[in-house]
């Protein structure tokens, strides 16, 4: 009897370690100025930036029109539209964030802060400045390793 139970405990546990991790792709132009940088970047400039945001959850939703989801990726894009419409697409970084230095960095950590609270399982946020340089920010979560 004994044995069933620990059997039952294991095949529980081992279903409570699955994780999903999904990213919703976004992307903005917009110009920024690294004040501190010693080369041309301190200079007025401009990127068409990429940008991905990860939720992760270890629960798919059982029932509705989300079923077999962690969560929409409609859901993330409706918090994140305001973010691009009213702060990031067609705006100077260093006046709409309020970062006096909007690094890849900086962008990335401004951003999950800004949906920290309304995206449950938000992981982690990336930042493609290039097609060849990115950073991945989050905030005491080692999921985002995995990406």
């Amino acid at each position: 009897m004994k044995e069933k139970e620990e059997k039952s405990q294991t095949i529980e546990n081992e279903s409570n370690s699955e994780t999903w991790i999904i990213g919703k792709e976004f992307r903005f132009e917009a110009s920024h100025q690294l004040p501190n940088h010693d080369g041309k970047c301190a200079r007025l400039h401009g990127h068409s930036w990429r940008g991905v945001i990860y939720v992760s959850g270890n629960k798919l939703e059982n029932y509705g029109a989300k079923q077999g989801m962690i969560m929409d990726y409609g859901d993330i894009k409706k918090y994140l539209k305001p973010l691009l419409d009213d702060y990031l697409d067609h705006y100077h970084l260093n006046e709409t964030t309020g970062l006096d230095n909007p690094t890849s960095e900086a962008i990335a950590k401004w951003i999950y802060e800004q949906l920290e609270n309304k995206i449950p399982g938000l992981v982690a946020v990336r930042i493609d400045e290039t097609c060849t340089s990115q950073c991945i920010y989050s905030k005491g979560k080692s999921n985002f390793l995995m990406l």
